[in-house]
């Protein structure tokens, strides 16, 4: 079993930076994939960024220039660094893990996930 627990959300003002945690724990190999999501009130959990087990970064067009994925496999830690931050990046934050894929067409594939940290963006 994987445990995923997030940190590092919170309330900021537009233009602001946030860098989320994501400690894991447990059965959990440095090749598997890893990735963020989030999900506003009232709407759909959306890809944010993921990360392959081969390392490469896949972001969405609404994050990309603006927000980097990083992970330290000795400490099992994935992180979300957000700079230039808007309102619209309001949201639950959601860390994913996964053993077989960061390419799967539903979020719900996702096998193991956090509880979650909101992030707060203020105009």
């Amino acid at each position: 079993q994987v445990q995923l627990v997030e940190s590092g959300g919170g309330s900021v003002q537009a233009g602001g930076s946030l860098r989320l945690s994501c400690a894991a724990s447990g059965y959990i190999s440095s090749t598997y994939s890893m990735g963020w999501f989030r999900q506003a009130p009232g709407k759909e959990r959306e890809e944010v960024v993921v990360i392959d087990s081969g390392g490469t970064a896949t972001y969405a067009d609404s994050v990309k220039g603006r927000f980097t994925i990083s992970k330290d496999n000795a400490k099992s830690t994935l992180y979300l660094q957000m700079n230039s931050l808007k309102p619209a990046d309001t949201a639950m934050y959601f860390c994913a893990a996964d053993p077989w894929s960061a390419y799967y067409s539903d979020y719900r594939q996702w096998r193991y996930w956090g509880q979650g940290t909101q992030v707060t963006v203020s105009s």
